[in-house]
C-alpha cells in the first residue's frame, strides 16, 4: 500500500497529464469552430490535417502507458470523492482508447474535416449522391471504431455510449418509444383542433436587424459577452470552455423566430459551459456531464424559457422594435409554440413533433452502424419514416437526409441525446420551480440570476463528478423520468389549441 505522500504525488502527476489531454483537445475545438465559421474555403486541406494531428496527439497522450500505470496505482488508493471521480472518468476514456489504433483516430478525424465541405456543396446543391461515398466512408470509420472498442457489443450501443455514457441504450429506446406512443395522440388532437395560432410575421427581415435582435436577447438572459461571442453558421453550434463558450446562430429571411429559438438554444449550452468551475479547468470536475446533460440545458432555456408566455410578456417590446412590427405578447408566444403539420425540418419543430425527427435519425444511424440499412437507401428509407411519423415527404434532399451535420461529424449515436435532454429539461424545471418559487414572475421582470444560480448549485457545478443518474438524483432528488415532460407538454398544447 502507497504512503499518502507517494499517493499524493502520483495523483499530481496524474492530474497534470490529464490537463494537458484537455488542453489538446480545447484545441481541436476551437480549429473546429473556426472550420464551420472564420475559415476561407480553400483551407480545407490543412485544417484537415492540423485536426488529425491534434486527434492524434490526445489519443497518444490518452492511450499512453504511464497514464495507465498512474491509473492502476490509484485504483486502490486512498482518494476522495472528487478525486475518485477524475479516476473514473478518465479510466473510462483510456480503457476505451486503448483499444483503438492511432491510425483510426487520425482517419476519422480527417475524414470528418474533409467531409464538411463535401455536405456544404451537397446540401446546396441538393444532391445526395455527392455526399453519399462520404457518408460511407464515415459509416465504415464508426464501425471499426466500435468494433476495436468492444467486437462483442452491439456497434451502435458502442458509439451512443461516446455521448451518453451512463443512462444506457435501453433507456435511450425506452424514453423515445415511449414518447412516440405517448404523443402521437396529441399530435393528432392538436391537428384536429380548429384553433389558429398568430403569425405576426409577414414578408422578410433584414439580417442585420435579426443580429441584433438575438444579441439582445443574449443580453436579457446574461449571456457573459466577456467571456464569448456570437457569430454565424450553416448549423447553429456552440463550443468551449468556462473561461470561452461561443455560440453560433443563423438566419432566415421570413421567419426571425428561427434565429431566435436557434440563439436561445446555444446560450442554454453556452451557460452550462461558462458555470462548471474554474479552478477545476482541464479536469473531469470542469468538463460536462456529457450530451444529455449538456441538451437539457440547452432544451431547459429554448423551450421552458424561450418559448413562454412570461418571457414574450418581458421581450415583446425589444422585438417589436427590431423587426419593425406591432405584435402582442400573446402573438409572439403563439408563434414561438406552433404546432406545423408540414415541418420537414428538425430544427424548425416545435416541441412536439419534434421528437419524431429523433426517432427517425435514431433509427436511421443505428441501422448504418448495424449494416441493416445501405447508404444508397438512406434517402428513400428517410423521406418514407417522415411519411409515417410526420406525415410529410420531403421533395429535396436538403430538406430531407442532407439537413444535419452530424454524421458529417462522424457523431452517429449523438441524436438520441436531443430526446433525453429535453425529458431532463422539464425534469429540473419542474423542481427548479419547486425550489425557486413564482419563476414566471422572475422572467417576466428579467430577473434571470436565480435560474442561473439554482441551475449552477444543481448541475454546472459538479461538472463530471457524477454518473448521469446520480447527477439527476443530487439535482432533484429522483431517478431519470420523463414523466414530467409528457404532462408538461400535454397541458401546455392542450391549452394553446384548446383540445
Amino acid at each position: 500500500m502507497a504512503t499518502a505522500s507517494e499517493t499524493e504525488s502520483t495523483y499530481e502527476q496524474f492530474l497534470d497529464h490529464v490537463k494537458r489531454l484537455h488542453y489538446v483537445s480545447d484545441a481541436g475545438g476551437v480549429l473546429r469552430w473556426d472550420q464551420q465559421v472564420m475559415m476561407p474555403s480553400g483551407g480545407t486541406p490543412a485544417r484537415a490535417k492540423q485536426s488529425s494531428a491534434l486527434s492524434t496527439l490526445h489519443h497518444d497522450l490518452l492511450t499512453d502507458d504511464q497514464l495507465g500505470e498512474w491509473l492502476d496505482e490509484l485504483e486502490d488508493a486512498d482518494l476522495d470523492p472528487e478525486q475518485e471521480a477524475v479516476v473514473r472518468e478518465v479510466r473510462r476514456d483510456h480503457e476505451r482508447a486503448v483499444k483503438v489504433p492511432s491510425d483510426l483516430v487520425e482517419r476519422i478525424s480527417e475524414a470528418s474535416s474533409n467531409a464538411l465541405p463535401v455536405w456544404e456543396e451537397a446540401k446546396a446543391e441538393d444532391d445526395f449522391e455527392m455526399y453519399a461515398d462520404t457518408l460511407e466512408e464515415m459509416v465504415e470509420l464508426r464501425r471499426e471504431y466500435a468494433e476495436a472498442i468492444d467486437p462483442d457489443r452491439d456497434p451502435y450501443e458502442v458509439l451512443f455510449e461516446e455521448y451518453e455514457p451512463y443512462l444506457g441504450i435501453d433507456t435511450a429506446e425506452e424514453v423515445l418509444t415511449r414518447l412516440r406512443d405517448e404523443l402521437v395522440p396529441l399530435v393528432d388532437d392538436v391537428a384536429d383542433s380548429d384553433v389558429t395560432l398568430a403569425d405576426p410575421f409577414e414578408g422578410t427581415y433584414d439580417e442585420d436587424d435579426q443580429h441584433a435582435l438575438v444579441e439582445q436577447a443574449l443580453d436579457t438572459l446574461g449571456y457573459d459577452w466577456d467571456h464569448g461571442r456570437l457569430d454565424t453558421a450553416p448549423h447553429p453550434f456552440s463550443t468551449g470552455t468556462q473561461f470561452d463558450a461561443r455560440v453560433t446562430t443563423r438566419f432566415k429571411p421570413d421567419d426571425p423566430m428561427d434565429a431566435i429559438g436557434s440563439t436561445i438554444h446555444e446560450f442554454g449550452h453556452a451557460t452550462y459551459t461558462l458555470g462548471l468551475p474554474q479552478e477545476a479547468y482541464g479536469t473531469p470536475l470542469g468538463d460536462n456531464r456529457d450530451l444529455s446533460v449538456h441538451e437539457s440545458q440547452s432544451r431547459f432555456w429554448e423551450n421552458h424559457i424561450g418559448r413562454s408566455q412570461p418571457f414574450w410578456d418581458l421581450f415583446t417590446d425589444t422585438a417589436n422594435e427590431h423587426l419593425g412590427i406591432d405584435a402582442t405578447p400573446r402573438e409572439f408566444y403563439e408563434a414561438a409554440n406552433e404546432v406545423y403539420e408540414d415541418n420537414l425540418i428538425r430544427v424548425e419543430a416545435d416541441e412536439l413533433t419534434y421528437h419524431m425527427h429523433i426517432v427517425l435519425r435514431f433509427e436511421i444511424e443505428r441501422d448504418l452502424i448495424r449494416g441493416d440499412l445501405a447508404v444508397e437507401d438512406v434517402p428513400e428509407v428517410w423521406n418514407d419514416k417522415m411519411e409515417e411519423y410526420l406525415g410529410v415527404r420531403p421533395d429535396t434532399d436538403a430538406e430531407g437526409c442532407l439537413q444535419d451535420i452530424h454524421w458529417t461529424n462522424g457523431a452517429l449515436g449523438y441524436f438520441p441525446t436531443y430526446t433525453l435532454g429535453s425529458v431532463l429539461a422539464a425534469q429540473l424545471d419542474h423542481h427548479l420551480r419547486e425550489e425557486v418559487g413564482d419563476v414566471d414572475s422572475l422572467v417576466r421582470e428579467g430577473d434571470f440570476d436565480p435560474i442561473h444560480d439554482w441551475l449552477t448549485e444543481n448541475v454546472h457545478r459538479h461538472g463530471a463528478r457524477y454518473e448521469t443518474d446520480d447527477l439527476v438524483q443530487e439535482a432533484t432528488g429522483e431517478s431519470f423520468t420523463a414523466d414530467y415532460f409528457l404532462d408538461y407538454a400535454d397541458a401546455k398544447y392542450r391549452d394553446l389549441y384548446d383540445c
